[in-house]
């Protein structure tokens, strides 16, 4: 995966002046993730049709009729109320539905004879403010925490943005997470996915698909 539009860089307020490593700070808004996880499925995984539902503020956040047609997925259909919902469709016969919809999960997605569906959260990643590293690694126990609350239709998993912090902490969780069933993968700013594993042996996903 390589894509140069994931994030959104914005100037910081008064309060975080200083604290991003750049100047400027590299929002990777939670529609941004969901996107990208979702053409790892598709690409790496072996996914036909993937399901992505937002809310009215990732819309607000994230263009994704936008993105996705720029990856020369088409909208053949509309869904729902807002502008971007409905089923885009690529010359592949792949098709990535958009549906506003909450309570279902993420990301969906049928990955050989199993149901693959992720939480994903957003944030900052390259900041050094205490608050916004702290709601990063807050992300990353969230969406566990709604997975575990969450019936497993086959596969879950728990992705965020892809930082030194939240590596570590994946690493530290991804044991325990392991024997409730949830993976984890992390997602980085152009969109590559890693896997975190359970004995420590991470490795891109995308890598051992994609080649």
């Amino acid at each position: 995966m390589d894509f140069e539009d994931l994030v959104t860089v914005l100037e910081p307020p008064p309060n975080r002046v200083g604290k991003a490593t750049e100047g400027h700070e590299h929002h990777l808004y939670e529609g941004a993730v969901m996107v990208a996880y979702a053409m790892h499925l598709l690409r790496a995984e072996g996914a036909r049709d993937v399901r992505i539902h937002p809310d009215g503020e990732h819309g607000k956040q994230f263009d994704f009729s936008g993105w996705l047609e720029l990856r020369d997925f088409i909208k053949a259909s509309s869904l729902g109320t807002t502008a971007y919902g409905g089923v885009y469709r690529n010359t592949l016969g792949q098709t990535v539905t958009v549906h506003p919809k909450s309570g279902l999960g993420d990301v969906v997605a049928q990955v050989g004879d199993l149901i693959l569906s992720a939480e994903c959260k957003g944030g900052i990643i390259n900041t050094r403010h205490s608050g916004q590293v702290s709601r990063l690694y807050k992300g990353l126990c969230e969406t566990v925490g709604m997975l575990m609350a969450t019936p497993s239709p086959g596969r879950q998993v728990a992705v965020v943005p892809l930082t030194d912090g939240t590596r570590r902490l994946a690493e530290r969780l991804a044991p325990r997470c392991a024997l409730a069933g949830i993976e984890i993968a992390l997602v980085g700013s152009r969109g590559q996915v890693l896997d975190i594993n359970p004995g420590g042996d991470d490795e891109p996903a995308a890598g051992r698909s994609d080649g």
